[in-house]
């Protein structure tokens, strides 16, 4: 440490670089599969990033650790401060919508890292997702700081800092094909083990195509829809979902359909429809929960979508269920005949 570290230090600031370590890297990775949700997070307080002086600019993050680590990443070979708020262990755009990145836990950190005595600039600069959960007149009332927003993306910081205006192109939220995959990572793998036992237990009641079927429609929620999300037509998740779910699921009705060969209509049509009520329901859900990833929605927009949509999904999934459950055992009382 240099001696202005051991200053930091000492003080109360905690000092950082912009070196993105290995352990780092594994930590993202972690992050990504979803391996201990909660607990990629740094402490939260102020950090002094090289050497910052009483008039270098401070910056507000989250304490989630990629959000902090891509902070500092983009302010390669400059000096700031970095407040970092405790949003338990949240990413900003997330946090933000919850409000642990708000206005009260802003203020409250401006006041505990004792930032007005330690810095003589009077404006931090908040990244333009946190927009949501802070009100910046109401941070100005309260601490006596100014909030300016600054890019959507950590990397274009620097060039903010440079110029102090944001472009067009900083402003724009992306959220293309690779940042979905990167979010639906962490879904796809927390499912695999559910998806095993459910489709475990579905197989008593329908065999193997069932278990697939269950499968493909637990997939395409989790991972399918991300992919596509962009093209399925309908505004609402919900509802992208279905169709989605609805395609899945059809060539498994056929299946039914042409395996029930010799078996009444009704008795094939009633096992077709089993796959058809049951499982774009379950691929709508996914999907619906799907919104909480996305810069595509809004919090009332998603509240809307619940209260709509859940009711008719609950109630075709359990139509379903129910039908599965009457035929599987009139083929047992069938069999035992």
């Amino acid at each position: 440490m240099t001696e202005r570290t051991d200053a930091i230090a000492d003080s109360g600031v905690l000092p950082t670089t912009s070196e993105i370590t290995l352990a780092n890297v594994w930590d993202h990775v972690l992050a990504r599969v979803g391996f201990r949700r909660m607990g990629h997070r740094v402490a939260a307080g102020l950090y002094a990033l090289g050497a910052p002086g009483p008039d270098a600019p401070v910056l507000v993050t989250a304490n989630y650790s990629m959000s902090f680590d891509a902070l500092r990443a983009g302010l390669a070979g400059k000096d700031a401060h970095l407040l970092v708020l405790d949003t338990q262990g949240v990413n900003v755009w997330c946090a933000a919508g919850k409000g642990t990145f708000g206005t009260d836990e802003l203020v409250r950190r401006i006041a505990a890292t004792n930032l007005a005595q330690r810095v003589r600039t009077r404006t931090l600069i908040l990244p333009q997702l946190g927009a949501p959960g802070v009100a910046a007149h109401e941070v100005k009332q309260r601490s006596g700081f100014a909030v300016e927003y600054g890019p959507v993306r950590a990397a274009d910081v620097g060039e903010f800092l440079r110029t102090r205006q944001a472009t067009p192109g900083m402003r724009r939220v992306r959220f293309g094909l690779a940042d979905r995959l990167a979010v639906s990572l962490v879904d796809v793998v927390v499912a695999i083990v559910p998806t095993a036992l459910i489709a475990a237990a579905f197989y008593f009641l329908g065999g193997a195509t069932i278990v697939w079927a269950v499968a493909a429609a637990i997939l395409a929620g989790v991972l399918l829809f991300p992919i596509l999300l962009p093209w399925l037509p309908t505004r609402a998740f919900a509802s992208k979902g279905w169709l989605l779910g609805l395609a899945a699921a059809l060539p498994f009705a056929v299946v039914a359909w042409n395996r029930a060969e010799g078996s009444t209509g009704w008795l094939r049509l009633l096992g077709s429809l089993t796959y058809l009520l049951a499982l774009p329901p379950v691929t709508a859900y996914l999907a619906l929960i799907f919104t909480g990833s996305t810069t595509f929605t809004s919090r009332s927009q998603v509240r809307r979508e619940i209260f709509a949509y859940i009711p008719v999904l609950a109630w075709l999934f359990g139509a379903g269920i129910a039908l599965t459950l009457v035929l599987a055992g009139a083929r047992l009382w069938g069999g035992g005949a």
